[in-house]
């Protein structure tokens, strides 16, 4: 490959994508011998598994013009998959929600997907699975590089599970005493947070995210409703020493935001202490505004309370 001219590898990646719409079923009219297209079916995807959006979400997540969602809308109303309804959050904003029919229909295709990738694999080695899914992973990482990909990600994230929360708990008080030498105050802040979070935990409108490399957490951070309609809260955002210059921490707040704005926030808060410098350098790069501070004496320290905001 690497004698290839110009005009050559332009040709070979042409070929691949030919080859690889093929195989995956792109290229027929309907996807997964529904009546759905591919795009239609990405819709419903991400409404699917993240719940209710505004437009103005989808069309950036998906890349689509917005009249060109509009119609998509449109076709999905008619055939009641899909209904305007009030944010959680704000009920003066609209957001996009999959009916009961519309989850009738999209279940159905998405197990025939995994069916048809599954079916595909077992066709071939294990040694053959595993070179295929290297591929893959090499085509990605190369072309979110040269599309300047803001972050390297070793890391996965997912949403929290049973025992995420101790685990939140005890790496925070862990972590802040060694870094900040701050008392057992600060665990037992943070283990009545994360109860309050789990007892009340609203996933209509809440998220908690678990940051992991090679399976071990790595990092936190959740989206939690103030009380304040259309306000949310950021909380529990920590990134450990080994996962730190990959852009997690920048990665997380991102999550939290683009979920925030998802489901209808207007705007996000968050409480700090000026000791925590790369946390708030974060913060200021985000967007956040210092909008109160207060001097106090908590976790056997003089500190500075902090209130940031930002509008979504």
């Amino acid at each position: 490959m690497g004698a290839l001219v110009a005009d050559d590898r332009v040709k070979a990646v042409r070929s691949f994508n030919r080859f690889f719409t093929r195989q995956i079923g792109v290229l027929r009219e309907n996807l997964l011998h529904s009546q759905y297209t591919l795009t239609e079916m990405r819709v419903l995807y991400e409404l699917a598994h993240h719940g209710d959006q505004p437009s103005s979400v989808l069309c950036r997540g998906l890349g689509l013009d917005r009249g060109y969602l509009s119609r998509i809308v449109t076709k999905f109303e008619s055939q009641g998959l899909v209904s305007k309804v009030p944010s959680l959050s704000d009920k003066r904003a609209k957001v996009l929600h999959l009916t009961e029919q519309g989850r009738a229909v999209y279940e159905p295709l998405d197990r025939c997907s995994q069916t048809e990738v599954a079916d595909m694999l077992s066709r071939l080695e294990e040694t053959d699975q595993v070179a295929l899914l290297d591929a893959m992973g090499t085509i990605s990482s190369i072309l979110d590089k040269q599309a300047g990909m803001k972050y390297a990600q070793p890391f996965v994230l997912r949403e929290h599970r049973a025992g995420d929360l101790a685990w939140i708990t005890r790496r925070h008080g862990e972590f802040y005493s060694r870094q900040q030498g701050w008392d057992d105050s600060f665990e037992a802040l943070v283990a009545r947070l994360c109860a309050d979070f789990e007892a009340n935990f609203d996933p209509a409108r809440e998220r908690c995210w678990i940051a992991e490399i090679g399976g071990k957490p790595v990092g936190s951070v959740a989206v939690a409703y103030s009380g304040e309609e259309g306000v949310a809260k950021l909380r529990f955002l920590l990134v450990e020493d080994e996962a730190r210059g990959y852009g997690l921490g920048s990665r997380l707040v991102d999550e939290c935001h683009a979920f925030a704005r998802a489901v209808g926030y207007r705007k996000m808060r968050l409480w700090t202490v000026d000791q925590q410098r790369e946390a708030r350098d974060i913060y200021r790069s985000k967007g956040y505004v210092l909008v109160g501070a207060e001097p106090v004496h908590a976790f056997g320290q003089p500190m500075i309370d902090e209130t940031w905001e930002m509008d979504l």
